[in-house]
């Protein structure tokens, strides 16, 4: 009889390096379920993306001022969801933050000088998931103010490896992980019939693991400064942005968050950085299925009140 393993591939999907694992006996049979998974990721991201003039986002985001736009069911649900969230954490999580473009910010090229105090609080004043109205009955988003628009950098990942587990699952795979850049969802067991073991990453050093935790079931998302940042005078500035200042975080080198839901722990992690150890690990603990580890920049952790490190 042959034996359990597990078989991986990696990939690049919605502009990130996805890698999905699946236990199975027979590498073919696993590979196609992988297929399964990366099907769902990417008709995901042909819904999210705001690299495609027909996506969507990018239709909402045309008529921002103008006019209401009828959209799947799917996408409504996850704009309520994602407005849901933005209420629980006090607008710290905000679709709209896509109104601040790569004008104000970009990680991608050498910023030599952090904007000025006032260009970044006039961009930000787009920010407002209260002005994101939506209407069930015409299943139709619309963006109150000329200029606004949406992005899902912050729940997009999330919701595409719960997808695609979901996928995968309904496809008959008992055991397996989708890990969306560190996003990651795992079900089921290795072939030995142990839990997953999953690395935190050490904010200093990425490729370097501080600790490790046995999961299954569960969903753990990390936002860090060692992901994207610019260096301007010799300081690190992480590419976690305040949507009420326009101007990147501080004090916190990274969030994890534990859930039973990769959406949920993607779309927690970078309000938590917003919002400071304190009032941030006061609302995770006041939230059921939820937890968080946080590592400040002294490389001190805090943890909600349910974690234990030995």
């Amino acid at each position: 009889m042959s034996q359990l393993q597990t078989y991986k591939q990696g990939m690049k999907l919605m502009g990130n390096h996805f890698e999905i694992s699946v236990v199975a006996d027979d590498e073919a049979w696993a590979n196609e379920k992988i297929a399964v998974g990366v099907a769902e990721i990417r008709r995901i991201e042909t819904l999210l993306t705001t690299y495609s003039d027909d996506s969507e986002t990018n239709m909402v985001n045309a008529n921002a001022g103008i006019a209401p736009v009828a959209v799947s069911r799917e996408m409504f649900q996850l704009v309520e969801r994602s407005l849901r969230i933005s209420s629980v954490t006090q607008g710290a999580f905000d679709i709209s933050y896509g109104s601040v473009d790569k004008k104000l910010w970009n990680f991608d090229t050498s910023m030599q000088a952090l904007p000025d105090k006032e260009t970044a609080k006039q961009m930000v004043r787009l920010i407002n998931y209260r002005n994101i109205i939506l209407d069930n009955e015409q299943c139709s988003i619309f963006l109150k103010e000329p200029g606004m628009r949406i992005g899902f950098g912050g729940i997009g990942k999330g919701y595409a490896a719960e997808r695609a587990k979901d996928a995968m699952k309904a496809a008959g795979v008992a055991s397996g992980i989708v890990n969306a850049s560190g996003d990651l969802t795992a079900w089921g067991y290795q072939p030995d019939g142990s839990r997953w073991t999953i690395g935190i990453a050490n904010p200093d050093f990425s490729a370097h693991v501080f600790s490790y935790m046995d999961i299954t079931n569960m969903a753990v998302a990390t936002s860090g400064n060692y992901e994207k940042y610019v260096l301007i005078g010799g300081k690190k500035y992480s590419h976690t942005i305040n949507p009420r200042t326009g101007l990147p975080v501080k004090g916190i080198k990274s969030v994890t968050i534990i859930s039973t839901n990769a959406e949920i722990a993607d779309a927690m992690a970078t309000p938590v950085t917003i919002m400071g150890i304190r009032a941030g690990l006061d609302m995770i603990n006041q939230i059921k299925n939820i937890e968080a580890i946080v590592i400040d920049d002294n490389n001190k952790i805090y943890t909600s009140k349910n974690i234990h490190f030995n």
